[in-house]
């Protein structure tokens, strides 16, 4: 995952710019003011109500732990709640600016980035003569805390994906959403998402003394029939407001990310922890391509034990990554001599593209296999979602199998997967597993 640079220049404000609002945590009156800053400075909070202005610079190293919300520190300089500004200015690609601060907290406006970005967007940009530093994910990562997930895969594009699915009680419910995000989806599909809470949530915070200025009007607080004395802007706004939580949490990377993120029930800091596993993965000079010949952890003998499946229907030959309840990494080499070619077609051998998806089930099923007792439950597949063909696969040719858990449950799992061939994308999709007691498949 080594950082390149693009066409795209850094960016700065055209000029200064000014927010005003309360915050959610201190509940105190806060002024920001966005100034442009020089090539790259990146993004750096000044707090000048602190004696001699300390700057702490919008970097992971400086996120503390917090819930609910994201921090940052150095020395003895705190900011609360970082995120909804820092997704306007990923968002709206604005690289590099002084955020003068007031305050130890930026201010929660209506719970969103709508202030923010509309204050940003007024003030417009000017391009700088430096290219911005980007970093390319080109192998899946993942990283997990309990049911939470969060998945980095390649793209097949220049561009930042994003998706998320939430899970959560009545009446929000389960969300899922994906973007392709840009200024102009981000400024029209997420920057107006604001925070939810359930109305106990609610109730609970102000009993500890937070949000006494605030009111269900000022965010989106759920009763058991909907919002309170408020309406959404979106049918799903609550899954779009986790996404732009979590581009907000990403932009501390300091860099453009080209890839696709896909989270499962993640928070802050699980979006922090995916951003320092990218950063440190890029540190260590990660590969842009698969190695000529990757090692064996598994071979066929050891798939064989995992797996019910025999010739002629076991495609996967060995497995060369594994973590287990996270990801896998699997390899299928695709000879002349494969039972199907002769049907398919004896002109012009292709293999099927069942088959690649169903060599990215049984790559999966070596991961399920980690944490399901196989003597009691088989994984069977339920559905595939969004599968894409993307090459053909002739003989000569060697499949990587690349499948990433978005949940893996007591009855049931979801995965993600993706083949190549040369580093090209040339299956995908997302798969479903039931988990079936052994008799009811004998």
């Amino acid at each position: 995952m080594p950082h390149t640079t693009t066409g795209r220049a850094q960016q700065t404000l055209a000029r200064e710019t000014r927010v005003h609002g309360i915050g959610f945590v201190s509940e105190t009156d806060v002024n920001l003011i966005f100034r442009p800053a020089p090539a790259d400075t990146g993004i750096i909070f000044r707090r000048i109500d602190l004696p001699g202005s300390p700057e702490v610079p919008a970097l992971i190293e400086n996120v503390v732990p917090r819930q609910r919300r994201t921090a940052l520190q150095k020395g003895g300089a705190t900011i609360e709640m970082v995120e909804h500004v820092m997704a306007s200015l990923y968002g709206l690609r604005i690289d590099n600016c002084i955020i003068d601060i007031d305050a130890g907290e930026t201010p929660g406006c209506d719970g969103s980035s709508l202030n923010f970005t509309e204050a940003l967007s007024e003030a417009g940009t000017t391009a700088q003569n430096r290219a911005r530093e980007t970093l390319i994910i080109n192998r899946p990562v993942c990283v997990s805390d309990g049911p939470a997930s969060v998945t980095a895969f390649p793209s097949n594009d220049d561009r930042f994906h994003l998706a998320y699915h939430l899970e959560y009680q009545p009446p929000i419910g389960s969300q899922s959403r994906c973007l392709a995000v840009d200024p102009d989806s981000f400024r029209n599909q997420l920057s107006p998402c604001r925070t939810f809470l359930l109305e106990a949530e609610a109730n609970a915070m102000k009993q500890a003394g937070m949000g006494k200025r605030l009111n269900e009007s000022d965010l989106l607080i759920f009763g058991p029939e909907g919002p309170i004395r408020n309406t959404l802007r979106f049918p799903d706004e609550c899954v779009r407001h986790k996404m732009l939580d979590m581009v907000g949490d990403l932009a501390l990377a300091g860099v453009d990310l080209v890839g696709h993120v896909i989270a499962h029930r993640s928070g802050h800091m699980l979006n922090a922890e995916l951003v320092r596993t990218l950063l440190k993965n890029a540190e260590q000079g990660g590969s842009t391509a698969p190695p000529t010949a990757a090692p064996t952890l598994l071979d066929v003998s050891a798939i064989m034990k995992l797996l019910p499946h025999r010739y002629p229907l076991l495609l996967i030959d060995r497995v060369t990554e594994l973590e287990p309840g996270c990801r896998v990494r699997a390899i299928k080499n695709v000879s002349i001599n494969e039972p199907f070619f002769p049907g398919h077609w004896p002109e012009r051998p292709i293999m099927p593209g069942v088959l690649i998806l169903e060599a990215l089930a049984q790559t999966a099923g070596v991961l399920i296999a980690q944490s399901l007792d196989s003597t009691k439950f088989h994984a069977l597949i339920a559905s595939m979602d969004q599968v894409k063909l993307r090459r053909p696969v002739t003989p000569g040719d060697q499949l990587q199998l690349d499948v990433v858990a978005r949940r893996i449950g007591t009855r049931l799992a979801e995965v993600q997967g993706q083949a190549r061939v040369d580093g090209q994308l040339a299956a995908e999709g997302k798969i479903r597993f039931v988990f079936v007691e052994n008799q009811c498949v004998a």
